[in-house]
C-alpha cells in the first residue's frame, strides 16, 4: 500500500493530453462581446492511459472559460456538432427569459447541425457557470459546463488578491475530477509567499463535495455570485451540485499543501490517492 501510494505522489503532476477552462477571448462587433462555443464529440485523458468518450465545449473540458465585465453586452455563437439536440443555460447569470437555454420552455432545441444565438447584457457580476440543459445529466456529465466569470465594474466591491483560480469539480466523466483532471493529472496551485489567492469553487457534478485546505484558512466571502454580508472563516468549504462559493486564501506558510473533497472516497483509497486531489505550493 505505501509502494502505491508513493508511487502516485511522484507522479504528480502527471502529464495528460489537453487543458480545460481555458480563457476564451471574444472578437468585437461594435460594442458587443462575441465568443464563439461548438459541441462535439472528443476524446478525453483523465489520468495518463485514461481516455473517455467526451462531449465538449471547443475540444475542451471544462469548456472554455467565459469572462466579461458587468454591464458589457454579450453574444454567444453556438454550434452543435452533436449527434443529439443540445442547448446551453447560463447558471446563475440573469438573462431575458427566451435566452435561458431551457428546450420547449425558452426556445427550441439546437438539433444537430444547427446553430443558435444567445444574446444578453451581463447584470449581474460573480461566479456562474454554463452548460448544456438538455438530456442534462448525460450532456453535463460528459463534459459540457464551463464557467462564466462576470467581474466587478467596481473592484472594490470584492476583497483584494493576487492570483484568481476557478476549480470546476464533476464527478462523472472519468470519475471524480477537478477542472476535467483526476491525480495524479490534477493541476497544482503556485503562489508566492504573502499573496492573496481567490479560488472559485463551482460544482458541476451531481454529488456534494467538501473542499479541505490543508494548513490555510479561507476566507469565505461569495455564494452564488452574491458577496455576504459576513465573511467567515474556514477550512472546508462544503459546494452542493450548482453551487458556487468564492474564498481567499491568504498564503501565510510556506509548503506544499494537500488540497481534497473530504467526501475520502473521492480522494483516496488503499492504492492511495486519486480523483479530487490537488496541492496548493505556496513558495518562500
Amino acid at each position: 500500500m505505501d509502494r502505491m501510494h508513493e508511487a502516485g505522489v511522484k507522479a504528480f503532476p502527471a502529464q495528460t493530453v489537453g487543458i480545460g477552462n481555458q480563457p476564451l477571448q471574444p472578437r468585437m462587433d461594435g460594442d458587443v462581446k462575441v465568443f464563439e462555443l461548438t459541441a462535439k464529440v472528443i476524446q478525453w485523458e483523465v489520468t495518463p492511459g485514461e481516455t473517455e468518450e467526451a462531449w465538449a465545449y471547443n475540444d475542451q473540458v471544462p469548456g472554455p472559460e467565459i469572462r466579461v465585465t458587468e454591464g458589457d453586452k454579450v453574444r454567444i455563437v453556438v454550434k452543435n456538432e452533436l449527434p443529439e439536440s443540445t442547448a446551453v443555460h447560463w447558471h446563475g447569470v440573469m438573462v431575458p427569459f427566451n435566452q435561458d437555454g431551457v428546450p420547449f420552455i425558452t426556445q427550441p432545441p439546437i438539433e444537430p447541425g444547427e446553430t443558435f444565438t444567445y444574446e444578453f447584457v451581463a447584470r449581474n457580476a460573480g461566479s456562474h457557470m454554463y452548460h448544456a440543459h438538455a438530456n442534462s445529466t448525460k450532456q453535463v456529465g460528459k463534459g459540457l459546463l464551463g464557467a462564466f466569470i462576470i467581474e466587478q465594474k467596481d473592484k472594490s466591491k470584492d476583497p483584494t488578491y493576487d492570483i484568481d483560480y476557478t476549480m470546476i469539480l464533476n464527478d462523472q466523466l472519468g470519475g471524480f475530477t477537478l477542472n476535467g483532471k483526476g491525480f495524479p493529472a490534477t493541476e497544482p496551485i503556485t503562489a508566492k509567499l504573502g499573496q492573496k489567492l481567490r479560488i472559485r469553487y463551482m460544482n458541476e457534478g451531481q454529488m456534494i463535495h467538501p473542499m479541505h485546505l490543508h494548513g490555510l484558512p479561507q476566507l469565505t466571502f461569495a455564494k452564488d455570485g452574491w458577496n455576504l454580508p459576513q465573511p467567515y472563516m474556514n477550512d472546508t468549504v462544503n459546494i452542493a451540485p450548482g453551487e458556487r462559493w468564492d474564498v481567499i486564501v491568504d498564503c501565510t506558510d510556506p509548503g506544499t499543501w494537500a488540497f481534497h473533497c473530504h467526501i475520502l472516497g473521492h480522494a483516496e483509497g488503499e492504492h492511495g490517492m486519486f480523483g479530487m486531489v490537488t496541492v496548493l505550493i505556496v513558495e518562500e
